[in-house]
């Protein structure tokens, strides 16, 4: 029985990510400790732990900063509510919200100074929905699941646009769109894509995958929904079990019985040391034979915030 790994590519750390923590690792490095970051500044618990362990401090509210201390927005962005309450604090604040999200910012500012309301797709509670929809809380719904279209009010069905969270799975998003538009035939689509690139490319690798596995390891935590959307598109796709995990020590050996090929990716805020542990420990166990499966090609980069570059370059960094 020849034991193989199907290995998707692209997987881990996405353009937005990257930024967000080399961000607060640069002003670690520029400031010295502590910074403060509002919020995870990417939802993955390794991230997290391994900047705190340089200094960085994570929290949940501005309110919980020193006032005229230093703050880091995560990659999920924040309402102009929390900008406000950070400048009445006096925060020296740096934005590390990806700019796909600020896209998505952009638009919701866009139509609501159209008087538009806004149908947002995205999962309720959501750093990133919280932040989207405080751009214009009067304008905006926010839809969760299939049962919410039947509930919503809207002013005029013929000033009706839809957005979404930029971590979804494209088809579980095409799923609600259908649904809106049987209720609200006139409902206009985005002006582009919101479901950043990321997202759909390691969905895409997965469902190349998924079929020719009888199990899919994601590397990722439980509160990023993109690694969640992962294991959802690979249990949709053929895979007959798929598991998230956030470290190789928490895979199980009963997964493995009558498993000749796993597929194994991560999720958008994973680093790949994460990713080669998983290989390690399915190579001890005999799964040592890695094809990995390339679904694109991802060279997209984003610079840092201006305001630490600015202040990295009068340091002459």
């Amino acid at each position: 029985m020849t034991k193989k790994v199907l290995l998707a590519a692209p997987r881990g750390y996405c353009a937005g990510v990257d930024r967000a923590v080399v961000t607060v690792e640069k002003a670690l490095d520029l400031y010295g400790a502590p910074v403060y970051v509002r919020k995870q500044i990417v939802h993955n618990k390794h991230v997290v732990a391994t900047l705190e362990a340089r200094g960085a401090i994570f929290v949940d509210e501005t309110d919980e900063v020193p006032e005229g201390a230093r703050l880091i927005f995560s990659a999920h962005g924040v309402s102009p509510a929390v900008h406000a309450s950070a400048a009445e604090r006096n925060l020296k604040t740096i934005d590390a919200t990806c700019p796909l999200v600020t896209k998505v910012h952009h638009e919701v500012k866009r139509f609501a100074s159209e008087d538009y309301d806004i149908l947002l797709v995205g999962h309720k509670g959501h750093e990133e929905v919280e932040g989207t929809a405080g751009e214009a809380p009067a304008n905006v719904h926010v839809i969760d699941t299939i049962a919410d279209v039947e509930g919503i009010h809207v002013r005029d069905e013929k000033k009706l646009i839809w957005l979404s969270q930029t971590t979804l799975s494209v088809d579980e998003t095409i799923a609600t769109v259908r649904q809106l538009k049987e209720r609200f035939p006139d409902l206009i689509d985005p002006p582009s894509d919101d479901i950043c690139y990321a997202t759909q490319n390691r969905q895409v690798a997965i469902k190349e995958i998924a079929p020719r596995t009888e199990l899919v390891i994601v590397v990722g935590s439980v509160n990023s929904s993109n690694s969640v959307r992962l294991v959802e598109v690979a249990k949709e796709y053929g895979a007959n079990n798929a598991y998230l995990i956030d470290y190789a020590a928490e895979a199980k050996d009963e997964w493995l019985e009558g498993v000749t090929t796993v597929g194994v990716t991560s999720g958008a805020s994973v680093p790949e040391i994460l990713v080669k542990d998983l290989l390690l420990w399915l190579a001890e166990r005999g799964f040592g034979d890695v094809e990995t499966v390339t679904a694109t090609e991802e060279h997209l980069l984003f610079a840092i915030p201006p305001e630490l570059r600015k202040d990295l370059r009068a340091a002459g960094k």
